[in-house]
């Protein structure tokens, strides 16, 4: 292992190998990514993998649209072999009451003045769309046909690849013990293979970015839960969008090999690292497809399992510094949807890191903007 790097990232994940490929690809050097596992190995490769523009906040929205930019051509732009079939078939929201059609039409008349070309639906044209919906369960609906679904482990190979390509280093199976400083500085990273020399540590360690931050001394206000998702048997494509409830908490898509992938969160849920499956999520998940898409609901569940969403105060991401010491860096708190942010948080960050103006205003990403005020904006628009 090498004694001394330019820049740690402690994370194998999309947003780590996101952070890693956009570092390099604007220049820097000596760059290496720390993964106590092998790459994909926490919430990126257990997660839905939806990807979606639809959101409450403006933030949201334009890191999720300038996202989509990227996924539409990131098989060029990364130059890889393989595929990572993004399936661009839209999100359809339903809304279940008046009070919820009236806070999505608010969200769509925002998403529409940022570019985003979401609109709302009667009752009637979302069942035109995914016509074995339970009309007794819609009200009305949006729709944003760019929204769409990826296959995370094959994205997250193409970061990895070509952030290889450009130099980093990978570190697989190696964990990080302490985070080393000298006063308001980062000094270097201990692993159990050996100590790293280095004054820039980039915490994109998902569920465990809290613990990492501690490492450093730094106080990071997320947490981590455990997030229950199953998949059927694949069958003959029925369905091209993403149908996803809030009402009901539950996210619904056929993936491209035929199958359905769904999940749903638990509010009820305890902070924790655990990532076990249990048959209470089975049987409300069944429930629930049954009461909102009943024809799903006659497909057999192969499998079943949990990954970690890793919760911020306001469900929006912490991208960004710290006053409190310098060279230490955090991407986390994405609360269930780094995955879809990944292009926007790696552009970001490396160019906050490396002296850049950023691509788009930083400050509500801080971790500064919890410190002593209201939270300005809150994603509720959160399964």
């Amino acid at each position: 292992m090498k004694s001394k790097a330019d820049y740690v990232i402690i994370g194998g994940g999309i947003s780590g190998c996101s952070i890693a490929y956009n570092l390099a690809l604007q220049g820097a050097e000596n760059i290496i990514v720390i993964e106590k596992s092998y790459i994909t190995s926490g919430a990126t490769g257990r997660c839905g993998a939806g990807v979606r523009q639809q959101w409450g906040t403006k933030m949201n929205c334009l890191l999720a649209k300038k996202s989509v930019e990227f996924f539409e051509k990131a098989q060029e732009i990364l130059d890889y072999d393989g595929d990572i079939e993004f399936k661009q078939e839209g999100y359809l929201i339903i809304a279940s009451d008046d009070q919820e059609a009236q806070q999505f039409k608010k969200n769509v008349a925002l998403q529409n003045s940022l570019g985003i070309p979401s609109k709302v639906l009667t009752k009637e044209e979302a069942l035109e769309i995914v016509p074995y919906l339970n009309p007794e369960q819609v009200h009305s609906a949006t729709f944003c046909h760019t929204d769409g679904h990826l296959n995370p482990f094959t994205m997250t190979d193409a970061y990895y690849k070509a952030a290889k390509r450009l130099g980093v280093e990978f570190y697989l199976y190696t964990e990080v013990l302490d985070i080393l400083t000298d006063g308001h500085k980062v000094t270097g990273v201990l692993t159990d293979k050996g100590e790293v020399k280095t004054a820039n540590v980039i915490n994109a360690a998902g569920g465990w970015a809290k613990e990492i931050g501690e490492l450093a001394g730094v106080e990071i206000p997320v947490y981590s839960r455990n997030h229950e998702i199953l998949v059927t048997e694949p069958v003959e494509k029925m369905q091209g969008p993403m149908v996803i409830s809030f009402s009901h908490n539950i996210y619904c898509q056929q993936t491209p090999h035929g199958a359905f992938i769904m999940g749903r969160g638990d509010k009820d849920e305890p902070k924790s690292h655990t990532m076990r499956s249990t048959w209470q999520f089975l049987d409300k998940m069944s429930k629930t497809v049954c009461t909102l898409l009943p024809k799903i609901g006659e497909l057999r569940v192969i499998r079943q399992w949990g990954g970690l969403y890793n919760m911020s105060p306001d469900h929006q991401p912490i991208i960004g510094g710290t006053k409190d010491l310098r060279g230490f860096y955090m991407a986390c708190g994405f609360s269930g949807h780094g995955f879809m942010l990944a292009p926007m948080t790696g552009l970001l960050l490396s160019e906050l890191i490396l002296g850049k103006t950023p691509s788009m205003p930083m400050e509500n990403l801080s971790l500064e903007r919890f410190e002593g005020k209201d939270m300005e904006e809150v994603e509720t628009s959160v399964v």
